[in-house]
């Protein structure tokens, strides 16, 4: 029984060793990441706001699945190159073009995924981030993880 504990503790330690790790991680990017804004899709925003969050779609997420070949499989994962503009305004980059910055993109269930196709904010807020032209990110710019800290209106100002 004594040797149960032990291992269940072991296995715990482990876990949450794993996951502030995690955190830290993106705590780093967020802290010292490069900003790129990202074109975020014309939503039909009577399907725009569910509940306490918004559905996500970029531009660029389409830009990949339409230009990208061969794309990967199914839950791995490949760098985009991405041009930034003066604003920090993310493109992607035209075949051949090695980008400012990669972005690290994924494929779930057939559509790119970068970083996360959804946004969290306040009860109440809806008409507030209904504005959402741009996602805000922090890209790692080694290893091209993104991290979505805000959106922005289509004048590049917070929300």
């Amino acid at each position: 029984m004594r040797r149960t504990r032990i291992l269940i503790a072991i296995g715990a330690l482990l876990v949450l060793g794993a996951v502030n790790f995690s955190i830290l991680g993106k705590e780093r990017i967020r802290r010292d990441g490069v900003v790129v804004y990202l074109d975020l899709m014309p939503v039909d925003p009577r399907s725009l706001m569910q509940g306490d969050y918004m559905t996500l779609r970029f531009r660029m997420a389409q830009d990949i699945l339409s230009t990208a070949k061969p794309l990967p499989a199914e839950g791995e994962t490949a760098l985009a190159p991405v041009n930034l503009a003066r604003n920090m305004v993310g493109s992607l980059a035209r075949t051949g073009e090695g980008g400012n910055v990669r972005i690290r993109y994924r494929i779930r269930k057939g559509a790119v995924w970068l970083g996360t196709n959804a946004f969290f904010f306040e009860e109440g807020k809806d008409q507030q981030y209904a504005r959402a032209r741009y996602g805000e990110f922090r890209v790692d710019p080694t290893s091209g993880e993104a991290v979505l800290v805000g959106l922005r209106d289509g004048s590049l100002q917070p929300l």
